[in-house]
């Protein structure tokens, strides 16, 4: 990818999410010296600091959905801030925040693609497939659907997010490391045809093989997408996080992952999201998260 500028953009805000906490997550990113370890990388690294937007009422469901129009707020603001950095030829990397913050970044670099004649492909790493709808989530906390608002399934304020109706559509999406899915939701991604490389996949083929799949046909004309949800780690390893599933991938298998993402060099926007230092111990989610983001962006053990 050249060493190309990378924009960090800040969204303090855990809106989204059914714990409270990830509004703490891009500082303590920042603390875990992101943009430092980033420079020594090579990279000019501009932090924007953070978003403004409102603050979280913490009020139950309306209508299905939790903080609908405080969603909607937060998502249009990181979906300036995202396009904006894209179309100054920079790289935009979103702070979280809470997963629902995607809305905005992905639709934003689905427009720039659109724009541009690339094709996208999203590597979304999670240990849920957040394709919820209101119809199958009790909680209705949006962090569990911006998958599905992307596609164009969920309320009309959030799919409108960026102005093009759906912002992007199932086959660009590859999710690795799922392992928590809910009942309803199983049917959804099922008809969506979404591809998911889930734990178990994993653990018979391999990281290795399943990179390779989920990288297959990325040329480049290709703008690759990664949306980083820390939950995506094992909680043995990453317990700073509001959402954790156990068995996911270990150290490993998570820098294999990453380093094969960064051998592709087509890396060109990022999202870091769920760190939620409340539940962290020592900010070591957050130094393991700006570890793996490193080698996103090309640290390996050996010159290759």
């Amino acid at each position: 990818m050249g060493n190309k500028a990378l924009s960090l953009i800040g969204v303090p805000t855990d809106i989204g999410a059914g714990h409270r906490g990830a509004s703490m997550g891009p500082e303590a990113l920042r603390v875990a010296n992101l943009a430092s370890k980033l420079e020594r990388r090579g990279f000019e690294v501009i932090d924007h600091g953070n978003l403004q937007g409102p603050v979280n009422p913490w009020q139950p469901p309306q209508d299905g959905y939790r903080h609908l129009p405080q969603v909607v707020a937060w998502n249009e603001a990181v979906h300036t801030a995202v396009y904006t950095e894209l179309a100054a030829g920079r790289v935009p990397v979103m702070l979280g925040g809470d997963h629902c913050l995607a809305i905005g970044s992905i639709s934003a670099v689905a427009r720039h693609c659109r724009e541009q004649g690339k094709k996208l492909r999203v590597l979304w790493l999670d240990a849920h497939a957040d394709f919820n709808t209101a119809d199958v989530t009790p909680s209705g906390n949006i962090h569990g659907m911006p998958v599905a608002c992307l596609c164009g399934n969920g309320p009309q304020a959030l799919v409108e997010v960026g102005g093009h109706v759906p912002a992007t559509t199932p086959d660009v999406f590859r999710q690795i490391g799922i392992r928590s899915v809910d009942e309803g939701e199983k049917s959804l991604v099922r008809e969506a045809q979404v591809s998911i490389f889930d734990m178990r996949r994993i653990d018979e083929v391999g990281m290795k093989r399943t990179m390779e799949e989920a990288l297959a046909d990325v040329d480049e004309n290709t703008h690759l997408h990664v949306s980083f949800d820390v939950d995506f780690l094992d909680p043995t390893i990453a317990p700073g996080v509001g959402t954790t599933v156990r068995g996911g991938p270990n150290y490993r298998e998570a820098q294999l992952c990453m380093e094969m993402i960064a051998d592709t060099g087509r890396v060109s926007s990022l999202d870091i999201v769920e760190l939620n230092p409340a539940f962290d111990k020592r900010n070591q989610t957050a130094r393991l998260a700006v570890d793996l983001v490193e080698s996103l962006f090309g640290k390996s053990t050996l010159i290759r």
